[in-house]
């Protein structure tokens, strides 16, 4: 156990998880909880300050920045606290969104307590902290590269999923509509499927991207 406690950051715009993480993680004598934001703007503001070892980082902020994004501001700054993500969500294209982010590790929010606390501390000793279930999802996704959508398709077909039409994609990610329709083309072949709904339906089942609703 170290000596020196390890700062933790929660940030989670629900106040009912960060109290519920909070009484969790205090009976821990080696952690201290220095701070709470509650939306992903604070968190990168307050990571920016100094003083944090590893935040908890939801994804999901309602309307603000989403949590991958707030990822990528905070781990890009040099002596960077490490990031644990702490979500609901285990579609890839969560996982890949904040791995690729620069996620030190990636956890679901319902893990018993004891695997919480050996996260946080895996990733404040600079490891990769991984759920089980996602860890097995990566692995499979590296057994079959030719059949698993790259992470621009995941996004893509993720707001398919919530209901943008191609020239919306377009315009969210900066896009041409050619190249939308030319990911839809790529991502219809590999789901084995000749439709926006079909693509979705399949997609959502095998929890590559978020269901609908």
């Amino acid at each position: 156990m170290s000596s020196v406690p390890i700062r933790l950051l929660l940030a989670d715009d629900h106040p009912i998880v960060r109290a519920g993480l909070r009484a969790v993680l205090d009976t821990e004598p080696d952690f201290t909880v220095a701070g709470e934001a509650a939306t992903a703007e604070r968190a990168v503001e307050l990571a920016a300050s100094g003083g944090f070892d590893v935040v908890l980082m939801d994804l999901q902020f309602g309307a603000g920045m989403h949590g991958s994004a707030a990822t990528a501001e905070i781990t890009a700054r040099p002596g960077a606290p490490r990031v644990l993500v702490l979500t609901t969500y285990d579609t890839d294209a969560d996982i890949l969104a904040a791995v690729e982010a620069g996620a030190a590790g990636y956890l679901l929010k319902d893990a018993p307590p004891d695997e919480l606390s050996a996260a946080v501390r895996t990733a404040a000793a600079g490891q990769s902290a991984l759920a089980p279930a996602v860890a097995h999802r990566l692995m499979g996704r590296m057994r079959t590269p030719a059949e698993a959508l790259t992470r621009r398709e995941l996004e893509v077909l993720q707001l398919v999923g919530d209901g943008l039409s191609n020239l919306g994609i377009s315009k969210r990610l900066f896009l041409s509509q050619a190249t939308v329709k030319s990911h839809l083309v790529h991502i219809y072949a590999k789901l084995g499927v000749d439709s926006r709904t079909a693509a979705v339906a399949v997609a959502g089942a095998r929890r590559l991207i978020r269901r609908p609703g």
